[in-house]
């Protein structure tokens, strides 16, 4: 199915914030040459990237209650830090209010947050678009992370779940989502396995 991206984005606009619509609209910009680059898909790549906070339009609050009374399994975490339940809750407004079909945009909304173990191509891609898109400026090595994104997206993906884990327990180390320390092991996994492999 061929989604309008115009027409999700001024939907989008009417119900998001100034400050969250440009962040949408710098990570649906980002998703476009790494989906070039990548050889993902363009459009679908393009269009999880602007509905992946759509939950966004709600606050903590009533995004907690939505997950409730629509029965999405949220884990002790996501209970006690409704920041992050707008990927969970993305996942579903996309498929009731913005009427996207498509499992491979779903999950890529459902994962831009946390990250998850051996994520598809799409997913890595929003993931990581959502980390580096122009209107970030305070997360840690943005630099470094921008410049190898386009060469090596399983290696931002690795330096972005590190630095994200290292923020946490330095701040609010009770926010810290299991997905997403399992999501860092299986990518240092990678790494170590790459290591080995130029070793030998």
């Amino acid at each position: 199915m061929i989604y309008d991206r115009t027409q999700l984005e001024h939907k989008l606009q009417k119900v998001l914030s100034k400050h969250r619509y440009q962040h949408t609209v710098g990570v649906t910009c980002t998703t476009i040459p790494l989906a070039m680059n990548f050889g993902a898909d363009v459009k679908r790549t393009e269009i999880a990237g602007v509905l992946h906070d759509c939950a966004k339009a709600y606050s903590e609050e009533e995004q907690l209650r939505m997950c409730h009374e629509n029965n999405i399994e949220l884990t002790e975490v996501e209970e006690k830090n409704p920041h992050l339940l707008h990927a969970k809750l993305g996942e579903f407004l996309a498929k009731t209010e913005y009427g996207i079909d498509d499992e491979e945009i779903l999950s890529a909304i459902r994962w831009h947050t946390t990250g998850k173990p051996d994520m598809t191509l799409m997913e890595k891609i929003v993931f990581v678009a959502d980390y580096i898109e122009p209107g970030r400026t305070q997360a840690p090595n943005l630099d470094k992370i921008r410049k190898i994104a386009y060469t090596d997206i399983d290696a931002a993906v690795f330096y972005i779940l590190r630095d994200t884990l290292l923020y946490l327990y330095t701040t609010n180390p009770f926010a810290v989502d299991q997905t997403t320390k399992a999501a860092f092991e299986y990518y240092k996994a990678i790494f170590k396995e790459r290591d080995n492999k130029e070793e030998m």
